[in-house]
């Protein structure tokens, strides 16, 4: 029942739902105590709305949120608070006292503060909003960029100046409550000259030396870097915050390039969810400004998404432009007809470019390279199960999609079934269930299903637990979890020294990423992933939320995997282990693996979660596993050739490339100045004539 409610609520958590309901009802209990009238139920009717709404906020509650838009935002919600009070006061018969006139003077001038508060507020934020904000660039050295104001003054400012006035509500609460004039002018001073001190704490940031430098300042010291650094191959990304994971997935690269990288943003939220990188980072949101970068030492420039934006570089003919992409699959999203704007078109392997001859968008044949998946060098290719250990198997089903199509996710239709047989199985296998972080958003039938096998494998590793015939280490448990808690300190640690503000202007200044700490992060982070591994027994259920362990990580302790159609099952077949996948939509196994390439080496599961057992016997006996030859076929087909390294094949690309668009400026150049000396000699015959 709570849970119901707090879905439909949109909030949290029970405390969360509860503050809501509080908050909600403490209006009318404000204005029944202002009418009756009684002075304590009016007391603690506001301190209840008082710290609901606090709480409220400081979860960043949705509720709160929508509020404002049937306007009952937070200004409001303080105005009818204050209201009220003087309609209490006139109740008491007090509305000839002087407090009654002071309490309305001190809201009237209370507001009157409001809209310079806001308006400095504002103001600030927006002066310190880069024209182009940058990480590991250093503009430092070339223009002045002043310190950020304090945090306390900015940050959720509109809710603290607001707050300002419970010094003059109590004092006037009490004045009332005690017959006592003096305490309410008090509450009254207080509130007035806190707000005053708040509007003159803010002015300085809005003058002088504690503002940014102007745009055009800004854009040259950048084009001054950019000259200094000459960068060669660019990284073009933009998209809503959500697909911030697209451009994340190719830093590593980036940072592996021969060639002198850039990353060019353009989007604000993009920049804010980017994870660390060495590599340079420029974002220009403008479209003017970024035709106005100096990127004449660029020769490659790789896209890995199609958007709109793409075109205000691709319009820059003195550098060769290649779609990447963003991951491997079947979908429609893998053929855009968008493509054949580029250059080139790079695949992982030969699945690729025959998808594109297949669609016939008008992608050349010529112009398809195949580079392999960079990304996917951390996936481990199998050498069967350890010596000592049960087979694990990983059920790591995708999210349901914004359409409704049965066949996106098995988690509605076959994961209980799926979960259920493998926790029974006989000999024993070891499950780990990482569902998609986006499961349940959509479709409730799907967050149900989740929650449902969630217990299910919590309740069979708790009976593994209580099993003799699995007994477990529990001194070296201990000593993992001692080691994840030091690990995760001191990850804490340096993840304090590198945070900023959240300032963009001080980020831009100080964004420059120490490249020690960087390695010892990510060497923090695989010690951490090593001994959450260890952290409980090699036979116990799990199930795996959150951002760590990587599904990556996942696949390397797995030795098989169940999953549906998607990105993860090409990843998968990188390892080369046996894998199934679900025919949700029961479209049948031939027509199944007709559609879909990523599945001609799987075993082809119905919503019965038949034939899982295949998929188990190949486990535990690799020699006799019918579909190891399709697997090791399948990859190469799908992801390229084992060597050379995919890195290598990229760096390889990037380098033709290159030099495919340097020949092309000089041949420009040189058909350039040709022109102007047929003219002449024309204009010499023409005089001679």
């Amino acid at each position: 029942m709570i849970s119901t409610a707090i879905r439909v609520a949109r909030v949290g958590s029970a405390a969360e739902l509860a503050a809501a309901v509080l908050m909600m009802l403490g209006f009318p209990a404000l204005m029944l105590a202002a009418l009756v009238p009684s002075i304590p139920a009016f007391a603690a009717a506001a301190a209840v709305t008082y710290l609901a709404d606090h709480y409220l906020h400081r979860k960043g509650s949705y509720l709160v949120n929508r509020l404002s838009k049937v306007r009952a935002g937070l200004s409001i919600r303080f105005l009818i608070r204050e209201l009220l009070l003087l309609l209490l006061l006139a109740r008491l018969s007090l509305a000839d006292n002087l407090v009654y006139y002071g309490a309305v003077a001190c809201f009237i001038a209370f507001y009157g503060l409001q809209a310079p508060h806001g308006a400095l507020v504002t103001l600030i934020r927006n002066r310190r909003r880069m024209p182009v904000a940058t990480r590991n660039v250093d503009l430092a050295s070339r223009i002045r960029i002043p310190d950020a104001p304090p945090r306390r003054l900015l940050h959720r400012s509109a809710e603290k100046m607001l707050h300002l006035d419970l010094a003059a509500v109590v004092g006037i609460i009490v004045s009332a409550w005690l017959e006592h004039s003096a305490i309410g002018f008090v509450g009254i001073g207080v509130t007035v000259g806190l707000g005053l001190l708040y509007v003159l704490a803010l002015m300085p940031y809005v003058r002088g030396r504690k503002v940014p430098p102007k745009a055009e300042l800004v854009l040259a010291a950048v084009d001054d870097w950019l000259r200094a650094y000459r960068p060669e191959t660019v990284l073009y990304f933009s998209g809503s915050k959500d697909s911030a994971y697209q451009v994340n997935m190719w830093l590593e690269t980036m940072e592996q390039l021969d060639s002198k990288p850039l990353i060019i943003l353009r989007e604000r939220a993009i920049l804010a969810n980017l994870a660390p990188t060495t590599v340079p980072v420029v974002c220009v949101p403008g479209g003017v400004h970024l035709m106005n970068l100096d990127l004449s030492t660029v020769r490659v420039a790789l896209y890995a998404a199609n958007v709109g934006k793409n075109i205000h570089l691709l319009r820059v003919p003195t550098m060769k432009h290649v779609f990447i992409g963003h991951g491997d699959s079947d979908k429609l999203a893998s053929v855009n007809p968008f493509s054949k704007a580029y250059d080139e078109v790079w695949t992982a392997g030969r699945a690729g470019r025959d998808r594109y001859a297949i669609a016939d968008v008008g992608v050349r044949d010529e112009d398809i390279v195949e580079v392999g998946r960079p990304q996917l060098a951390p996936i481990q290719t199998w050498q069967g199960v350890p010596e000592g250990r049960i087979p694990t198997v990983l059920y790591a089903p995708t999210w349901e999609g914004w359409d409704g199509n049965p066949g996106n996710t098995s988690i509605v239709l076959a994961g209980e079934t799926i979960v259920r047989k493998l926790v029974a199985a006989d000999p024993p296998v070891r499950v780990l269930y990482k569902p998609h972080p986006f499961t349940g958003t959509v479709n409730k039938e799907a967050g149900a299903a989740h929650q449902r096998i969630t217990a299910l494998v919590e309740k069979a590793a708790a009976e593994r637990a209580a099993d003799p015939r699995f007994p477990a280490d529990a001194a070296a448990q201990a000593a993992a979890k001692a080691e994840l808690t030091r690990i995760e300190a001191r990850l804490a640690e340096l993840s304090g020294k590198a945070g900023t503000s959240g300032d963009e202007a001080e980020a831009t200044r100080d964004g420059l990423l120490d490249p020690a700490r960087h390695e010892e992060v990510a060497r923090l982070r695989a010690e951490w992933n090593d001994a959450y591994w260890r952290s409980f027994p090699a036979h116990e259920h799990r199930v795996i939320t959150g951002a760590e362990p990587r599904l990556y990580d996942c696949f390397n302790v797995s030795d098989a995997m169940v999953s549906d159609i998607s990105s993860v099952v090409s990843d998968f077949i990188a390892s080369g282990k046996p894998y199934a996948v679900t025919d949700s939509a029961e479209l049948g196994v031939e027509e199944f693996k007709r559609q879909n390439t990523a599945v001609r080496a799987a075993t082809i599961l119905s919503n019965r979660a038949e034939p899982l057992g295949e998929l188990l016997d190949a486990v535990r006996d690799p020699s006799a596993d019918p579909l190891a030859a399709d697997r090791t076929e399948l990859k190469r087909y799908l992801l390229g050739p084992d060597e050379p390294t995919s890195i290598e094949q990229f760096n390889a690309a990037v380098a033709d490339l290159g030099i495919k668009a340097e020949t092309r400026n000089v041949g420009q150049e040189s058909r350039t100045a040709a022109v102007p000396a047929q003219r002449v000699a024309a204009a010499g015959d023409d005089v001679t004539a």
